[in-house]
């Protein structure tokens, strides 16, 4: 008997029991391969994303900040070095070229020339006086009134603002009235007369006479200078701590013991920057000898930064725009030196 064999039994038969369940081709045709899937179409990754807006906040940024820096270029930059340039050349501002003369103009105002060392020297005279007064009267009148002002307990505030009033009412005006005040028939001498001490007036005016000219201004110096000072004084004692007060009082110490054994030491800091403040402006400070006495009488009041602006500025034509600049930079490094001698101390008394 024969049997029939199809091709499908035969192919099952070759493929074994284990090919049974598996899938059937046909024997004239290939199995077509598995297309690769096609991949998804994914957005940038987000840190592309943020260094793409990294660089537009920065570039906004810089967009932002370039008018204050074009501005700073052109009155800093160009200003301070078009200044150390004229300090080494002699110009009277209106000739087109310069003549340059290097170290000459720094030699002459120490001791070179016989017309303007002698006045730059008496200048540095008084400039030191003032640098040495202002500074330690203002924090002798500054500090007391300080903690006079702190033990207040009733309208605080109203005396703060009556202290703070010279510093805030304008310049000028102040200056004006303070030489309307100090004039032959001002209020001072006619409040001296009125007092019996017509002796102690001054006929010429406290600004006229020679030996009270530069003490008046001093004085009034430091009568603008103590607000400001008496604030950071009080600003440092309201934030001691209490507690040191009360073990000073439980231990018996007094109101003059605790005031110059604790709060003086404590206030150290304070002290350092009311002094630097005050030097700075009397070493580069010119306004009030200009207004009130523009120098006199016969440069008794006259002081490096007043003497700096005649130079440049009230000498006609004379070629003294390089010798103002250098005098303005000797005061610059002046300064410079005063402030990193306060800032070594500091950091000794640390």
């Amino acid at each position: 008997m024969t049997s029939h064999v199809t091709p499908d039994s035969a192919l099952r038969g070759v493929g074994g029991d284990g090919d049974q369940d598996g899938p059937r081709h046909s024997p004239h045709t290939a199995a077509a391969p598995t297309p690769p899937a096609a991949a998804p179409s994914s957005p940038a990754s987000p840190k592309k994303r943020r260094i793409r807006y990294n660089r537009t906040e920065s570039r906004w940024g810089y967009a932002f900040v370039a008018p204050a820096l074009i501005l700073f270029a052109i009155m800093g930059v160009y200003t301070i070095g078009y200044g150390l340039a004229l300090s080494f050349a002699r110009w009277n501002g209106f000739s087109p070229n310069w003549e340059w003369v290097g170290f000459q103009n720094f030699t002459d105002l120490l001791f070179g020339s016989k017309t303007y060392a002698p006045r730059v020297q008496a200048a540095a005279l008084n400039t030191l006086w003032v640098c040495i007064a202002v500074p330690v009267l203002t924090i002798a009148v500054s500090f007391p009134l300080a903690i006079i002002l702190n033990s207040a307990k009733r309208f605080q505030g109203i005396l703060r603002s009556v202290y703070f009033v010279p510093y805030v009412t304008t310049g000028i005006a102040v200056y004006l009235a303070w030489q309307y005040i100090l004039e032959p028939n001002g209020a001072i001498n006619g409040l001296l007369r009125v007092l019996g001490l017509g002796s102690l007036t001054q006929p010429q005016g406290f600004l006229g006479n020679p030996d009270t000219a530069l003490p008046t201004l001093i004085i009034v110096l430091v009568w603008s200078a103590v607000p400001v000072a008496m604030l950071l004084y009080l600003t440092g004692l309201q934030s001691l701590d209490t507690s040191v007060f009360e073990a000073a009082t439980l231990d018996g110490a007094g109101w003059w013991r605790t005031n110059t054994s604790i709060v003086w030491p404590l206030l150290r800091a304070t002290t350092g920057i009311v002094f630097l403040l005050n030097l700075r402006d009397a070493l580069q400070g010119f306004q009030i000898f200009l207004i009130m006495t523009n120098g006199g009488p016969g440069n008794h009041t006259n002081v490096l930064g007043l003497e700096t602006y005649r130079l440049a500025f009230l000498s006609e034509l004379s070629p003294t725009l390089g010798l103002a600049s250098a005098l303005g930079w000797m005061l610059f490094l002046a300064a410079l030196a005063i402030a990193l001698i306060n800032q070594r101390l500091e950091k000794r008394a640390q």
